[in-house]
């Protein structure tokens, strides 16, 4: 039933106030797990299920990120001796510096309670911030805009890695040229649609299945190295420094593709929560530096003997008969790699829904087990539109190289200036360390980035596209939700007036239990207002329920739940307030089973429980119309329209309360923006 009155559209949403902040948000509370992951007994099976997970992209990157150094430009670097030697040392010191260094050394010391990755960056960086300082806007704006440039690097990873994997059979028959872009097509399709059924199964083969994938990396470069061993010089930086003093303007082209050598670096940092850093930092040292390395090395190498073999040297570096076993395991490994890409997007999306910065989405768990197995319909058919779109455009992975990097770039640069701003103002390191880390570290990642704008008008711009409407949707939902919570404050009225006016008239009541999920304790939830209003009457029991937003990822169960006696014991109306993390379920029942016997009040039986769930039709005000309601907003009226279409489309909210839809209520009206 809907009642004339104006409503917050999402009730337990992470609704942003008039400042930007999260208006449920309890900076001070903080419950880490006693034992981190990776800390026990079983680091060894972590470190062997972090080579799929986390070194998934950057494991495969060895595909397509020499080929792509001599295609880039029309061929712009020859294939001679300095230029190569040049293009390995560049290579290799660019994972030294931004993966051992920046990831592996010191970011991965920024935890927000072992968990990682920008937004959690951003989380921790704020949670030390003053609320509404200068630098907390500025702060979510860097984290908005470095997860947006993520969403279009898991569009271009899949496609890119898949197909590079599979064109290995065109060095066995060039007429089979043609199956690569279906065959991507059909594996990519498959891919996408198992992830409805969880990753679990294949979860469990990811790292026996990478672990052979580095074996073969290592195995492949030795025997080139062994032919023409001046290659390891190129191991020193000078060969670098003399490569782009001889050939400034190839050099610097080249550098667009020499970033392909550290895709995958984030997920270093993101997936920290499922392995903890020492799994993650004994696999990088132990097998995927080593094997990355010494087949760079190899292809190199390869390339002094072969100069011609620059169309796919990755598969040139294999013997004839072992070919076509190569393109299966590397296919294996590009559909992890994949993966990896696609779980992290999920993952991210999660976070930016609790956050408030994105719509509320259909988020199903596929583990019970595991709270991080995830699945958003949503997201996942998205992006298998996008990387299908990209397939059908490119073609090939030669092609899509064009398009790849400057969104990886992107998000390096905006991770270096987040951990570097935390390491000055909260960790209070000297200026001297984070100008050095700043000039050496990124300096090399702003000229990675700069390299890489040159990519723009050849396909570059694509990525940017996918942020730029990635970042409008953001903040068109940010804006707009602070504009409805405010609307909906003003509406709803102080809850200490409420509870004055109900001891004082002493309405009738119905026997039951209530249940009003609400943000918080300051006004009255609607539903509760409007039984009052037009039912004349209020249950036996009324509990409100806050789902309350931790910048942390995990709250113990004994550490959710405060109830607190609104301050008479009589009135049968309680209040209840559940701590939950960003990788928490917001599972209201759970959180009232947790509460009962926390007062007298809440000696009850949740199986009796019927939930009054607030909603409102949110619609756009026209100033030109004289019959429309006019909206004080200040939003633009195709933004009003952007913001109404998401929240209409919004996932529902008992799934996402875990609230049984047969005891729902739901009551609300219209609100104009």
């Amino acid at each position: 039933m809907f009642a004339p009155h104006r409503v917050c559209p999402c009730p337990l949403a992470p609704a942003a106030s008039s400042s930007g902040a999260p208006v449920n948000d309890r900076r001070q509370l903080s419950s880490r797990v006693p034992v981190a992951p990776g800390s026990g007994p079983s680091r060894g099976p972590l470190a062997l299920a972090a080579l799929g997970i986390v070194f998934g992209d950057i494991g495969t990157s060895p595909l397509y990120s020499m080929q792509t150094v001599f295609s880039i430009d029309h061929h712009a670097v020859a294939p001679g001796r300095i230029e190569v030697m040049g293009i390995v040392s560049l290579m290799f010191w660019a994972i030294l510096l931004i993966v051992c260094v920046k990831y592996v050394a010191l970011v991965m010391r920024a935890d927000n309670e072992g968990e990682g990755g920008i937004l959690a960056l951003m989380a921790l960086l704020r949670r030390h911030l003053p609320a509404h300082g200068r630098l907390a806007p500025v702060v979510l704006g860097l984290a908005v805009v470095g997860a947006a440039l993520f969403y279009g690097d898991s569009v271009i990873t899949p496609a890119i890695s898949v197909m590079s994997a599979i064109e290995g059979v065109a060095v066995v028959d060039p007429a089979l040229a043609d199956v690569v872009l279906p065959a991507s097509i059909v594996i990519l399709g498959a891919l996408f649609l198992v992830q409805r059924r969880g990753t679990s199964f294949i979860g469990r083969a990811f790292g026996p299945i990478m672990a052979l994938w580095f074996t073969c990396l290592a195995v492949l470069g030795v025997p080139w190295i062994l032919r023409r061993p001046e290659i390891l010089t190129a191991l020193s930086p000078h060969w670098a420094v003399i490569f782009l003093i001889q050939d400034p303007w190839p050099a610097f082209a080249a550098m667009g593709a020499v970033v392909l050598t550290v895709t995958g670096a984030e997920a270093l940092y993101a997936d920290m929560g499922h392995f903890g850093s020492r799994p993650i930092r004994v696999s990088w040292f132990s097998v995927v530096l080593p094997a990355l390395t010494l087949n760079y090395l190899g292809q190199g190498a390869m390339i002094l003997a072969h100069p011609s073999w620059i169309d796919n040297p990755f598969y040139r570096l294999a013997p004839s008969w072992a070919t076509v076993p190569l393109v299966v395991v590397a296919t294996m490994a590009t559909v992890i790699a994949s993966q990896a890409v696609i779980s992290g997007a999920l993952s991210m999306s999660s976070q930016a829904s609790r956050l408030g910065i994105m719509p509320r989405l259909s988020i199903h768990h596929t583990s019970r087990q595991e709270g991080g197995q995830i699945y958003i319909p949503e997201v996942n058919w998205i992006l298998f539109v996008g990387v299908l779109v990209l397939i059908v455009v490119f073609q090939s992975s030669s092609r899509l190289s064009s398009a790849y990097g400057l969104a990886v770039t992107g998000t390096l640069l905006l991770t270096t200036c987040l951990f570097l701003t935390l390491a000055r103002l909260v960790w209070h390191w000297p200026v001297w360390r984070v100008v050095l880390i700043a000039v050496v570290i990124g300096g090399l990642e702003f000229t990675l980035f700069c390299a890489n704008v040159l990519k723009i008008a050849s396909g570059g711009w694509i990525p940017l596209v996918i942020a730029g409407a990635v970042i409008l949707v953001m903040s068109t939902w940010r804006k707009g939700t602070a504009f409805v919570f405010t609307e909906r404050a003003a509406a709803e009225g102080p809850l200490e007036e409420f509870l004055t006016r109900i001891r004082k008239d002493a309405p009738a009541r119905v026997p039951g239990l209530a249940v009003y999920p609400h943000p918080d304790r300051v006004t009255t939830p609607l539903a509760m207002r409007n039984n009052l209003t037009f039912n004349h009457v209020l249950h036996e029991h009324n509990v409100i329920v806050s789902i309350v937003n931790e910048n942390v990822p995990h709250i113990r169960h004994a550490d959710r739940v405060r109830a607190t006696d609104l301050g008479d014991p009589c009135d049968g109306i309680s209040y209840v307030e559940c701590h939950v993390g960003f990788a928490d379920s917001q599972d209201i029942p759970k959180a009232l089973n947790l509460a009962i016997g926390a007062l007298p009040e809440l000696e009850i039986d949740p199986a009796e429980a019927i939930y009054f769930l607030s909603v409102a039709d949110v619609r756009r005000g026209d100033r030109s119309d004289p019959a429309s309601p006019v909206s004080r907003s200040s939003m633009m009226s195709w933004r009003k329209g952007l913001y109404v279409a998401l929240s209409r489309n919004q996932a529902d909210r008992t799934r996402v309360f875990r609230v049984p839809k047969s005891r729902s209520v739901v009551i609300g009206d219209v609100i104009t923006i």
